[in-house]
């Protein structure tokens, strides 16, 4: 099995406080033995199982710990809420995350990701940054005027001539219109 690009060997880093490193990753996520772990959907959009994602990041050593930044880039697809055509896009974010040795007692950093014998794993900070940022209803265009309700017409191909219905709550007021 080869190496997990998301996993990453810190011992000489944190030698020396300050001490900075740049690394740029490519790779599926979920990879590794516990690919179940890495959920990728939000709503109607996903990463795909074999999507790369790529981290173009800066790790730091501080006492204690690995302070990680850059930018995660993942392509998503996903279904438009108006037309259901396939979608999809790419996500760039930013990421400011701390890496710190797993404490005991009064010493664990709950905002922080840990460092087990000197690998910090990236996978749960990727995670974490890309679900949330997902698109929850997707759009092809922002002018999509979606599928007929009556027929099912894709409304951005053809019109189809239906006549929108009446809504019962209304119709009384229907005699007001004028019927030029």
């Amino acid at each position: 099995m080869p190496a997990d690009p998301f996993v990453l060997h810190v011992a000489r880093l944190r030698r020396l406080q300050g001490t900075r490193r740049h690394e740029v990753l490519r790779g599926s996520p979920d990879q590794s033995a516990d690919a179940d772990d890495f959920p990728r959907r939000a709503a109607d959009s996903r990463v795909a199982d074999d999507a790369e994602v790529e981290c173009d990041l800066f790790l730091e050593s501080f006492d204690g710990g690995v302070m990680v930044t850059g930018i995660l880039r993942a392509p998503w697809s996903g279904v438009c809420r108006r037309c259901t055509v396939e979608v999809g896009g790419e996500l760039a974010l930013s990421v400011r995350e701390r890496f710190c040795d797993e404490g005991t007692g009064e010493m664990v950093d709950e905002d922080a990701y840990s460092i087990v014998d000197d690998l910090l794993d990236l996978r749960p900070m990727i995670r974490d940054a890309i679900l949330p940022e997902l698109p929850l209803a997707p759009l092809c265009d922002e002018e999509c005027k979606g599928l007929c309700v009556q027929c099912g017409t894709d409304r951005n191909q053809e019109e189809c001539g239906c006549v929108p219905p009446i809504d019962p709550r209304w119709a009384s007021l229907d005699v007001l219109r004028s019927n030029s």
